[in-house]
């Protein structure tokens, strides 16, 4: 059972470079290593907390007043958090909203999460854009700084780290909930008509949502799911999920994914899009501190609009790695990043961002009208 700290106590955030950042605990007792990021959106800090792709990190939200409206079970992104840490400038305490069933320390809690708050998050924000994300220890129990430091060079970090394995569904599952309705709630589509396998590298539910909405039939599988096994669900298209970690340490996933290019169409999202782009023969990087928030501007290059979108991601698909065959179709306008992907010749396309606006803004959500559409044109 995982212990509770009393709201208060004390609290430290140690970075790798010294930097040391003393607070007050709440949700789960202990400590951590992970790597620090921060996320920039104003809402949506249950979303955060379960999304897999944050495993091996802890977040600090930009947005200082969080818990107000507590935590619900409809929000959830995953079947429980993966994150390490949560850091905020102020915990509320005492929500107030009639969806509210239970608190953000109660729900951390449960979840085994470590919070701190009452810390300076505008100088922590800047101090890691500035230096970039780097490792940090979070404790309740230890404030000794040499002991800290210790602990802290002996954890390996995420590069080179195969993180999705302790993410993905241990064994496939077909997904029935479409998107949330007011009135009569989540809808069943039963007239689905494309079959859709997902490969689980931390996959949110709002993907699986959302593909149901379009018209797909979709059955998750693991990770480790051979390319042979996936062609013997004779689907009608293949979905890449998001996910935590390094892309280049999953050369097994990148193998797999490389033999099912060409054989039917394929989107990825995020970690997804990474995979894909490394079976395309391209190569990924490390950010100085990533893409983590709810109001980056992405350009379609197709178009020329510009599209606010939700981003959780530390590496990117490095352009100049990619042939001839691969057309860069978005780029982020903060620095020019790719953002999406398409083959010119297989039907496949895949993008960096987040389209389905768990949080975030719902501009980009026609990509899986337009995945669904490539699917029509196959067969």
């Amino acid at each position: 059972m995982v212990e509770t700290v009393k709201r208060g106590s004390k609290a430290v955030l140690l970075l790798r470079d010294g930097t040391l950042f003393p607070g007050r605990a709440f949700g789960a007792a202990g400590e951590a290593c992970a790597e620090v990021v921060f996320n920039t959106s104003l809402s949506g800090y249950q979303e955060v907390l379960s999304d897999p792709s944050y495993a091996g990190q802890m977040v600090l939200m930009t947005y200082p007043h969080i818990g107000n409206y507590g935590i619900n079970d409809e929000d959830q992104e995953s079947r429980r958090c993966f994150l390490s840490a949560f850091i905020v400038k102020e915990y509320c305490a005492y929500p107030s909203s009639w969806r509210s069933q239970i608190d953000l320390a109660e729900f951390m809690a449960q979840n085994g999460v470590i919070g701190l708050e009452g810390i300076d998050t505008r100088a922590l924000t800047r101090h890691i854009r500035e230096a970039g994300a780097m490792p940090g220890i979070i404790s309740t129990e230890d404030f000794d700084h040499e002991s800290l430091k210790a602990k802290l060079e002996k954890w390996p970090g995420i590069e080179g780290v195969n993180m999705v394995a302790g993410v993905t569904t241990d064994a496939s599952y077909a997904w029935q909930q479409s998107t949330w309705d007011l009135k009569n709630g989540y809808s069943d589509d039963s007239c689905a008509e494309k079959k859709v396998v997902v490969y689980d590298f931390g996959v949110k539910y709002n993907i699986l949502r959302l593909l149901k909405e379009v018209g797909c039939q979709v059955t998750v599988v693991p990770a480790g799911t051979s390319a042979q096994d996936v062609l013997k669900l004779n689907p009608d298209g293949l979905f890449l999920s998001n996910g935590p970690g390094d892309p280049a340490a999953l050369g097994g996933i990148v193998g797999e994914i490389k033999q099912l290019i060409g054989k039917l169409p394929i989107c990825g999202i995020c970690l997804g899009h990474q995979i894909l782009g490394q079976a395309l023969g391209g190569k990924t990087y490390k950010l100085k501190f990533g893409h983590h928030g709810s109001n980056h501007p992405v350009m379609d290059l197709t178009t020329r609009e510009v599209e606010i979108t939700a981003q959780n991601h530390g590496f990117c698909v490095d352009v100049d790695s990619l042939g001839d065959e691969v057309e860069v179709t978005h780029i982020n306008l903060n620095d020019q990043t790719v953002e999406g992907l398409r083959h010119r010749k297989y039907p496949l396309f895949s993008f960096q961002y987040h389209p389905e606006s768990s949080p975030g803004p719902h501009d980009s959500a026609y990509l899986f009208k337009r995945f669904r559409n490539l699917m029509d044109e196959w067969r």
